[in-house]
C-alpha cells in the first residue's frame, strides 16, 4: 500500500520536519501544497527530519487547485483529516485492502477548506477529543491516521519484529 500524506499549506517548519521523519519510517510520499508558512531551508525544518530527507519521496504543488485538478478526490482514496469529520478514523476496515490512500490535512490554524470540507463530507474523518479543544498538534494527527492505515493493513513491508536483542 502507498500512503500519500497531503499538506496543505502548513505553517509550522518543526511540524512538516517530523512528519517528513513519519512518512520516511512508512515509506509514505510527502505532498506539500503551497504557499508555505517557512522555507524548505529552515534549520527547524531539516532539524525535524533528522537525516532523513534523502530517504523521503516528497512532491510539491503550487496550490490545492492544482493539486486536486492533479488528483481528483473522486478518482482516488482520498480522506479529508478535519475534526468535523463524518467518520472516526479508526472505524474498521475504511482503509483495508486500498493500493494506494491520500490523506489531507489543512494548515494548523484553519485546517482544510470549508468548502471542499462540505462537498465531500462523506470522504471526511476525525480523531476523537474533547469538545472544548480546538485540535491536536498536525503532527501528532499525521501519526495517528498514517500508523491506523498501516494496522488495518496488518503493517504490510514494516518491521514487526525487533531484532535488537538478537544481535548482541
Amino acid at each position: 500500500m502507498k500512503i500519500n500524506v497531503v499538506l496543505v499549506e502548513p505553517e509550522i517548519p518543526q511540524n512538516t520536519g517530523n512528519i517528513a521523519r513519519t512518512c520516511a519510517a512508512i515509506g509514505g510520499k510527502l505532498h506539500l501544497v503551497h504557499p508555505l508558512g517557512f522555507s524548505l531551508d529552515e534549520k527547524h525544518l531539516k532539524r525535524a527530519g533528522l537525516d532523513y530527507w534523502d530517504k523521503l519521496e516528497i512532491e510539491e504543488h503550487d496550490s490545492l487547485e492544482k493539486f486536486l485538478k492533479k488528483y481528483p478526490i473522486e478518482k482516488n482514496n482520498m480522506f479529508l483529516v478535519t475534526t468535523k469529520g463524518k467518520h472516526i478514523y479508526a472505524e474498521e476496515k475504511i482503509f483495508e485492502m486500498l493500493d494506494e490512500v491520500f490523506v489531507l490535512f489543512g494548515k494548523e490554524t484553519k485546517g482544510l477548506p470549508e468548502d471542499i470540507l462540505k462537498s465531500h463530507l462523506n470522504d471526511t474523518i476525525r480523531i476523537p477529543m474533547r469538545k472544548t479543544l480546538r485540535s491536536l498538534n498536525l503532527s501528532n494527527s499525521v501519526a495517528i491516521v498514517v500508523y491506523e492505515i498501516l494496522r488495518q493493513n496488518d503493517f504490510e513491508d514494516l518491521q514487526e519484529i525487533s531484532t535488537y536483542f538478537d544481535e548482541e
